[in-house]
């Protein structure tokens, strides 16, 4: 394991820019000891959480298509595809030979999203992948389902050759974009080495990639008018804190203790802020299962996001669909494998908000590494990714519940 990685565990990612107040200040990249090239350093600039790129612009860009059956019309598909940036992740620069047009895709479908840790200021090649889901389609195409990998995962990281990246044999997962991405190899390397690493570990293969960044991604979750989840507990917010006029107000203080003044998630259902739904949803310290119940979270976040989407208010307001579309599209770049964008996109038209099924790797349980400082990856969770690229999902989750995550929060 490379004692020079990005440091990828130990402290929270990314952060909201939604408070009033974000904390300022350059940030430095510096040389790995181990050679591979740059590392980066984080800068205490504020920016975006790095996992709502993901739930808001996936959320958006599938739900909007027409979940329950309801088609978007052509003009918001072409504002959708010509707002997108496409290109091949492929190691060899080529990708896929390219598939006629008009046809959707055929048989299970896997698709890697990844959430990418980008700050304002930083070069292009410094990010890390810190949210990475695998969503898995059945040949059906009435169900999917949402297996988080655990960011501090320590797994192979395979050669990256247009990078300069020679391999390491173990490190943490999240770090196999910035490898990817050194020599000005830009997104396209980074996906390109993480969908690799991903394979790897995994043993499924991919019909699609898609990476979000938070440009020009701020405002798409108000436009929404906000969205209905359900706090399990009192949970304290490592980002915000209360005011002198007990308002909340932005302060990262990078802190995993609670402040006399944290502000406080209270318990119970309700319809929340942008900023409250993103910030309850990054938050993992003084829960039960840390990480997992962040994963969670963000998991039953995305739910209710597509289920917003599909509503009524949202479909059928002409206006704030074009604006969700075209916010949406700005975030995101893809890699459809060689399948045209608007073929890909209108395969996934028939599923549901309620139809997403999360699942917890590891059992939702912390798995100490035997390599490294990060986790592991259980032999349950290997079965349960062989069970992904055998479309055999439903069956693996019958014989072993402990794997899903049961509903009881989402609105």
């Amino acid at each position: 394991m490379s004692p020079g990685r990005p440091a990828a565990g130990g402290q929270d990612d990314g952060s909201a820019q939604d408070g009033p107040s974000p904390l300022r200040s350059g940030g430095t990249v510096v040389r790995s000891k181990s050679g591979h090239g740059l590392k980066p350093r984080r800068p205490k600039r504020a920016s975006s959480p790095l996992w709502s790129k993901l739930v808001l612009a996936f959320g958006a860009m599938v739900a909007l298509i027409g979940f329950g059956g309801v088609a978007v019309a052509k003009s918001f598909m072409g504002d959708l595809t010509s707002a997108i940036e496409t290109g091949s992740v492929d190691e060899s620069g080529t990708g896929p030979a390219p598939v006629a047009a008009g046809n959707a895709l055929k048989g299970a479908i896997n698709i890697l999203l990844l959430g990418l840790d980008t700050r304002t200021g930083w070069a292009e090649d410094v990010s890390r992948a810190d949210t990475i889901i695998i969503l898995h389609i059945p040949a059906s195409h009435d169900q999917a389902y949402l297996i988080s990998i655990p960011r501090d995962a320590e797994v192979p990281i395979p050669s990256w050759e247009k990078s300069g990246f020679p391999g390491e044999p173990y490190d943490k997962i999240n770090a196999a974009y910035f490898y990817g991405s050194q020599r000005k190899q830009g997104w396209q390397g980074g996906a390109g080495l993480m969908l690799k690493t991903v394979q790897n570990l995994t043993g499924i293969q991919f019909n699609g990639v898609v990476v979000i960044d938070f440009n020009g991604f701020k405002n798409v979750i108000a436009a929404m008018g906000g969205v209905h989840l359900c706090v399990e507990q009192d949970t304290w917010s490592s980002h915000y804190v209360k005011n002198d006029a007990g308002n909340p107000e932005y302060y990262n203080y990078k802190g995993d203790h609670k402040l006399s003044n944290s502000w406080i998630h209270k318990k119970g259902c309700r319809d929340m802020a942008p900023w409250e739904a993103l910030d309850y949803s990054r938050q993992r310290y003084g829960l039960p299962n840390s990480d997992y119940d962040r994963q969670r979270h963000q998991q039953q976040l995305l739910k209710s996001m597509a289920k917003k989407a599909a509503s009524a208010g949202v479909i059928s307001n002409p206006s704030k669909l074009s604006a969700l579309v075209k916010a949406a599209g700005a975030s995101l770049k893809m890699d459809t494998r060689g399948v045209p964008l608007d073929d890909f996109i209108f395969t996934l038209k028939s599923l549901a908000g309620s139809d997403l099924t999360a699942l917890k790797t590891n059992a939702g349980t912390y798995a100490h590494s035997e390599v490294g400082s990060g986790e592991g990856i259980t032999a349950g969770t290997k079965e349960m990714f062989a069970a992904a690229q055998n479309d055999s999902l439903g069956e693996f989750i019958s014989d072993n519940p402990q794997y899903l995550i049961l509903d009881k929060t989402a609105g």
